[in-house]
């Protein structure tokens, strides 16, 4: 039998929680063990109730979301923290990165994508959807490499196909699928299966772990 994810929810809006909570409990391994309307809430309950994954709001009254997380340990040292907003903005996601969130998601996340998140979170993993991983993988680029040179993405090394290097180096630069899709001229399911099958090459889950795994193997 799987063990039971206990959640603390985190937003100061109840209609938002209320969904969010009515999502998360279709699930039967998933259960929301209580909600907080701002920063303090949320640490005084993770301190009381010691969930396992605090999802919370960036934008809240009395204590924001980046500022909790950034106590989180102090009050609950082995819960985990996902940051769930309608903030796209690089200073956003870098901030709740910095106070230490194991994930950041965008309310217009679909279900599946936000139940993949929980667990793999749960599990110890780290968690960063769409173009929020992009962004990531810029702004860590360019501070490991202030003035980098321009150079050709390798031939068939480490595994890959020429191909798939190509994308990694776009991937690498920031491109979304969509932007790598237009650049070379192929589907963006095409783009999605060149991409699936580098990262399974490499063995990395997600971009955090491939632009880690890129840099030591030689990419710019």
């Amino acid at each position: 039998m799987e063990e039971t994810i206990k959640i603390l929810l985190a937003d100061d809006h109840l209609l938002v929680r209320n969904g969010i909570k009515s999502l998360l409990e279709e699930e039967a391994t998933l259960e929301v063990i209580g909600e907080a309307a701002n920063g303090q809430e949320a640490l005084k309950l993770s301190k009381e109730l010691r969930p396992d994954l605090l999802i919370i709001d960036v934008r809240m009254p009395i204590m924001d979301g980046i500022e909790a997380v950034g106590h989180l340990q102090d009050y609950s040292p082995n819960t985990k923290a996902i940051v769930l907003s309608m903030h796209d903005s690089e200073e956003y996601i870098l901030k709740s990165i910095k106070a230490g969130a194991s994930g950041y998601l965008l309310k217009d996340t679909g279900k599946p994508e936000f139940i993949k998140a929980i667990n793999t979170i749960y599990k110890g993993g780290k968690y960063f959807s769409g173009d929020i991983s992009n962004v990531i993988v810029t702004n860590y680029l360019q501070n490991s490499n202030p003035a980098p040179e321009e150079t050709s993405a390798p031939k068939s090394a480490h595994g890959l196909t020429k191909k798939e290097a190509e994308i990694l180096q776009l991937i690498l630069s920031g491109r979304t699928n969509t932007e790598i899709s237009d650049t070379l001229g192929k589907s963006k399911r095409t783009i999605e299966t060149h991409r699936f099958n580098l990262m399974k090459k490499l063995n990395v889950k997600n971009l955090i772990e491939l632009s880690s795994k890129a840099k030591d193997l030689g990419f710019s």
